[in-house]
Order: C-alpha cells, then sequence, then structure tokens
C-alpha cells in the first residue's frame, strides 16, 4: 500500500510531462493557485530538512530524530491530500484514483502507524523513510513549480528522474521496517482491531490487515520502480535530443 508513496515514486501529476504540454493547461487563476501550493509544499519540506539537520547537529546522533520534525512532517504529508482534490476538480491532469492511492499510503504510514504506535517513533527506520520522502518531496515540488512557471533548470529535472533510484529503495525499506516494529505493539494492544461479537457482527484484525499491507509492496514496488527507471530514460533522452546542436 504505502510503496505507492515512496521516495520518488509518485506520478509526475500533470505537471511539466510533455504529453501534459501539449494538452490545455490549467487556466491563469489555478496556475496561481498551484504555484503558490507548489511553493508552499517545497517551503515545508525545505523546513523539515533542515528541522533534521539541526536536531542532528544539537545532539551529535541520528537515533530519535523524529521528535524534532513530528509536527511540521504530519503537516504537510497531510496537505497532500490536496493534490487529490486537485485531479478530482480536473485543474492537474492526473487520475484521481492514482493520486489517491498514492497520497493515501503515506498519510496512513504518517497516521495509522508512526503516530498510532508511539513505540516505534524512535525505530531508526522511521528517518530512513523520513529523509527519503523529505529529499524527494523538496525535489517534487521544486519540478511542478519550474514546470508551472514553464523554467525547469535541467539538475532539478535530473534529480526528479534520477534520485529516486536510491530514494525509492530507501524509503520502501524504512516504510516496511517501521510497519514490522509496530506489528508486536499492535498485536498485544488490539489497536484499531474489532472483535466479535457486536452488534454489526463485523471483526477487523489490524495486525493482520498490517501484514497485508506489507505483503502488498511485493507486486507493487518492482512495477512502480520500473516505470519509473522507464519514464527517466524517456524524459533524460529527449531532453539530451534537444540539447545536441542542429
Amino acid at each position: 500500500m504505502a510503496a505507492a508513496g515512496s521516495g520518488g515514486s509518485r506520478a509526475d501529476n500533470g505537471y511539466g510531462g510533455q504529453q501534459a504540454r501539449r494538452r490545455k493547461g490549467p487556466g491563469a487563476l489555478a496556475t496561481g493557485y498551484l504555484v503558490i501550493y507548489n511553493v508552499v509544499m517545497t517551503a515545508g519540506w525545505l523546513v523539515i530538512a533542515v528541522g533534521l539537520v539541526r536536531a542532528y547537529l544539537a545532539k551529535g546522533s541520528y537515533h530519535s530524530l523524529y521528535y524534532s520534525i513530528e509536527k511540521p512532517l504530519k503537516f504537510f504529508q497531510t496537505g497532500a491530500l490536496l493534490e487529490i482534490l486537485h485531479c478530482a476538480l480536473g485543474i492537474v491532469p492526473s487520475s484521481v484514483v492514482l493520486t489517491a492511492f498514492q497520497v493515501m499510503s503515506r498519510v496512513f504510514l504518517t497516521w495509522a502507524v508512526t503516530h498510532s504506535v508511539k513505540e516505534v517513533q524512535s525505530e531508526d527506520s522511521v528517518l530512513l523513510f523520513v529523509v527519503a520522502w523529505t529529499i524527494t518531496e523538496i525535489i517534487r515540488y521544486s519540478f511542478y513549480t519550474f514546470s508551472l512557471l514553464n523554467h525547469l533548470p535541467y539538475l532539478i529535472k535530473w534529480a526528479r528522474y534520477t534520485l529516486f533510484i536510491v530514494l525509492y529503495p530507501m524509503g520502501v525499506s524504512g516504510e516496511l521496517l517501521t510497519i514490522y516494529a509496530a506489528l508486536p505493539f499492535v498485536r498485544q494492544s488490539g489497536l484499531y482491531s474489532i472483535s466479535l461479537p457486536n452488534k454489526y457482527n463485523f471483526s477487523f484484525d489490524y495486525y493482520t490487515f498490517l501484514i497485508l499491507v506489507m505483503i502488498s509492496y511485493i507486486p507493487i514496488f518492482p512495477q512502480l520502480y520500473f516505470h519509473m527507471l522507464h519514464q527517466r530514460r524517456k524524459v533524460l533522452s529527449h531532453t539530451e535530443e534537444h540539447k545536441k546542436p542542429e
């Protein structure tokens, strides 16, 4: 589930893609709003990055750095839910279902795992996916901003389609290890689980659900990873062709 939202794997959401540029873009008002949204999100993730560095320099250790950026992480990751609305309103030409799946996977890990299971917040695996997310989102929202302004620097495009090679496996590893670390605490506490008998005659085992989420990474991760590799070859090779002198 959360694999779809790991570092580098998020779809372009219609910003700056070659096909998107051939289509009619959003109106001036929508474009202005999207630029502001992406600038704010870029700044938000930069705040998270600075918070991580400052906490590391102050503590002299990378352990338990999550607590130093917990509030901005929750705020800006939850803020990504607006991307679903953008697609639903048609101001961004992307699939609502795909965008919702990708965004909700990260929101799920932020709130339903890391926030809800306090015991995992000090795990190094949390820092692993937070660092991957932070670098990815700074690049991604910068990419969208400059694409909307029609002034996309090659360095940002290159980073967008290259750094995921490391960041995506790094993020997925952190997410899986964090969910795995949460399992014994979820099982012991019965968190979010519903047992029979009850008046609705319905049961739900959150522990089993988390295991199914982990299993879902097996088919999803390779598909998204190789899709991004294909996109990288297509986008960067297209850029190189335009750079060649005629």
